[in-house]
């Protein structure tokens, strides 16, 4: 999803699931790192999608565990802010010497983490929801990797759906960073493309708490496209919208996907709010995943079935790679994300080890799909659409 924002209250905070033992040094078991915004612009939709991470750190311990010991997780808090991220990759990196990390959640902070100490430090990151297309360019050496697809199909998706409703006339407002920005190029291209006519496209900075003036820009169209963050730009501009009078249709991205975006907002007045984010495909992976719903963990929330699988991927290669050490875990990650190999479903942990163990390929299928890294470390992917009903999201179907 994501690339999101600034909130500097912070540097690196976390969580330790297991006991927490250095995993380059420790003889058995492993450490990973997660970094995720747990304050700040999508602190509502980040604790269901570490809690997918922890899941499998669960799953695995219950089945065996990793290299003969536990798996560790800590967790770091991103604040989806660049500069708290580095802090916090270098905590997890330098002091608790993880493995690899899991995250970070928004573009931005997942190249400031890797920037700051991953790349000098060799460490694989693999995120769940940093969706920007400004990753696949990065520069860093086939270490970072994302089981979520790009906003560059995210984009053409909406504008699809978008022409398929008849809606041929957009005001797109977005939040002033690379998720925002890389977001509302794909839309343009794709909906301008299609027919569609964009009347007005006014980027917008983060925590503010007046966006009337932009709105005012915005009147072209009564389709408002919003594409920003529940927690911050997305709840404000939409309840001010609403109280403007001057649109009739909302639309929004997957970091407008969390029921804080209709924190004081009538409900009835967003009703049929549009919006899209990562989905799956139908199968026996996606069905395994989704029986692990329970009153702890909701299987189907916004990228938590994509940090399910970049926990799993990271396990995965940690055990083939036959170490906790960081030399070789890329490679061992593209081994057991690819084909040829004996497929892995999700919660087949300890039936994955005993085919490692045994010199046999695995191919990992996952709760989000298959997970077959391009040369970027890019996945295919699919997009899904969902619409406010009640005051709650409801998941309609994948977007041909």
């Amino acid at each position: 999803m994501f690339n999101l924002k600034k909130t500097l209250t912070l540097a690196a905070a976390a969580t330790t699931l297991v006991a927490a033992a250095p995993a380059i040094a420790q003889d058995t078991g492993a450490t990973i790192g997660f970094i995720g915004g747990f304050t700040g612009p999508i602190e509502s939709l980040t604790p269901p999608i570490f809690a997918g991470a922890e899941l499998v750190v669960k799953q695995v311990n219950e089945q065996g565990g990793i290299l003969g010991g536990e798996l560790n997780l800590i967790s770091a808090d991103g604040a989806c802010d660049a500069t708290a991220a580095a802090a916090a990759a270098d905590k997890l990196i330098n002091t608790d010497n993880v493995t690899g990390i899991v995250g970070a959640l928004c573009t931005g902070e997942t190249i400031g983490a890797f920037n700051g100490s991953g790349l000098s430090g060799g460490v694989v990151f693999i995120s769940p929801a940093s969706s920007a297309p400004a990753l696949t360019t990065l520069e860093d050496n086939d270490l970072v990797y994302r089981t979520t697809p790009s906003d560059a199909l995210q984009g053409v998706k909406l504008a699809n759906l978008l022409l398929a409703k008849g809606i041929t006339d957009i005001a797109v407002t977005y939040v002033n960073n690379d998720y925002g920005k890389g977001f509302a190029e794909a839309l343009e291209a794709a909906y301008t493309a299609g027919g569609g006519t964009v009347a007005a496209n006014v980027s917008h900075e983060d925590s503010k708490a007046d966006y009337r003036a932009e709105l005012g820009n915005l009147v072209a169209s009564q389709n408002l496209v919003i594409l920003a963050y529940a927690n911050s730009s997305g709840n404000t501009i939409l309840r001010q919208a609403v109280e403007s009078g001057n649109f009739t249709t909302y639309i929004g991205g997957d970091g407008m996907v969390g029921d804080d975006l209709l924190t004081g907002i009538d409900a009835a007045s967003v009703d049929g709010l549009i919006a899209t984010r990562a989905g799956a495909p139908s199968g026996e992976a996606v069905d395994i995943y989704n029986g692990f719903d329970s009153d702890g963990f909701t299987a189907n929330a916004t990228y938590a079935p994509q940090a399910y699988d970049a926990a799993f991927l990271m396990a995965l290669a940690i055990e083939k790679n036959g170490s906790a050490s960081r030399e070789g875990l890329s490679a061992a990650l593209r081994e057991v994300a690819s084909a040829p190999g004996e497929k892995i479903l999700p919660g087949e942990w300890s039936k994955a080890v005993e085919l490692i163990k045994a010199g046999t390929d695995i191919d990992y299928e996952g709760a989000g799909g298959v997970l077959d890294f391009d040369a970027a470390g890019d996945v295919d992917g699919i997009i899904v659409e969902l619409t406010v009903e009640g005051g709650k999201f409801v998941e309609k179907g994948l977007i041909d």
